[in-house]
């Protein structure tokens, strides 16, 4: 990675345990799929909304070469699960893997892509059209 990964707790203080998870799956990444060059990576704490009172939410930021991203930002539904930070970190950072592995098939041209269909003029078999210029 060209630069350190940025980790940002907002509305609760870190802990070195979860600190070392992210760090773990950050590595794994790179390991993995090598060519990542930035992350950041953003745990916020439950609020006190009345839907979603309790659940954590975590934001991934990956950024690969020739300017592509992975972006996981969408907070998934309501889930009792979530309530725990160390679920809600490794369901994010799966989310994460799943789209990075998605981005290095298509740098390396293995997604199917689909056949264009021949655009031209058809050919109108059993035209009804009367030619006015016979009969009277």
């Amino acid at each position: 990675m060209q630069t350190q990964p940025e980790i940002e707790f907002q509305g609760m203080t870190a802990t070195p345990a979860i600190e070392a998870a992210i760090a773990k799956h950050v590595a794994q990444c790179e390991e993995r799929w090598g060519r990542i060059t930035a992350c950041r990576v953003m745990v916020k704490a439950p609020s006190g909304h009345h839907r979603s009172s309790g659940l954590y939410e975590v934001h991934i930021h990956l950024s690969l070469p020739d300017g592509r991203e992975v972006n996981v930002a969408r907070t998934p539904t309501a889930d009792v699960r979530r309530s725990d930070l160390a679920f809600a970190v490794d369901d994010a950072f799966k989310r994460a893997r799943r789209q990075l592995q998605d981005q290095v098939r298509r740098t390396q041209d293995q997604v199917k892509r689909r056949k264009q269909l021949n655009s031209g003029t058809g050919l109108r078999i059993g035209s009804s059209k009367v030619d006015s210029s016979q009969g009277t």
